[in-house]
């Protein structure tokens, strides 16, 4: 069984599918507190489903691109059974993880999009760095930016780990804190090897609307 806090379809807001239809699988459950959550109401509320209950809620969308997210999806163990009997179904599989537990038994078909948290955020000593070691050339690690000090830190990071070599690099704006024009003019002085996105959903609907 898994806690479920929603599943909808909508577009992929985020990422390097951005725009495409996706079906969302929303986990209860989180070990972080960022400073900037959007999704506080996926900390506790939820539904017990079967894996076989969630495919099949999955399957009613006719919709191949699913996310599982959350919360914390990871925070749940069943959560890797879940991607893998996803995978075997033949759903292109993608991941959202905060970063903070091991991706190291996720599914190989899963493309993983993972958070390192900023010092804003006020998480960055939950980041498992170790989680870098685990990527894949399709995978996405993302930070999410609210200040000059997190925007350096970043770069740092990305130094550090050689991450443009080991997949793709996202960098996006604390909706609401730091201007997005503010952000891309610093990423195109220094020239840097990045992908600027913004929260495509959070412009089309209303920022705190569930669901989409």
């Amino acid at each position: 069984m898994l806690r479920v806090n929603e599943i909808f379809y909508s577009i992929q807001g985020e990422s390097s599918k951005a725009g495409l239809p996706c079906v969302f699988v929303r986990l209860t459950y989180c070990n972080l507190r960022c400073s900037y959550c959007d999704t506080t109401y996926a900390f506790y509320e939820g539904t017990d489903f079967t894996i076989e209950e969630i495919i099949n809620k999955v399957k009613q969308y006719n919709c191949n691109l699913v996310e599982v997210t959350g919360g914390e999806p990871l925070f749940q163990k069943e959560s890797l059974d879940l991607m893998k009997s996803l995978c075997d179904e033949g759903f292109e599989v993608m991941l959202e993880t905060g970063g903070s537990l091991p991706i190291a038994d996720v599914d190989k078909r899963v493309m993983i999009i993972m958070d390192l948290k900023c010092p804003s955020s006020n998480m960055m000593k939950k980041n498992l760095y170790e989680n870098i070691n685990f990527l894949k050339p399709n995978d996405e690690v993302k930070f999410v930016i609210g200040t000059r000090e997190d925007y350096e830190w970043s770069k740092e990071i990305i130094s550090k780990y050689n991450l443009n070599e080991k997949c793709k690099v996202l960098f996006s704006v604390v909706f609401g804190q730091l201007e997005p024009i503010t952000l891309v003019n610093w990423i195109l002085e220094d020239k840097l090897n990045v992908r600027f996105q913004l929260q495509m959903h959070k412009y089309i609907w209303h920022p705190e609307t569930k669901g989409v």
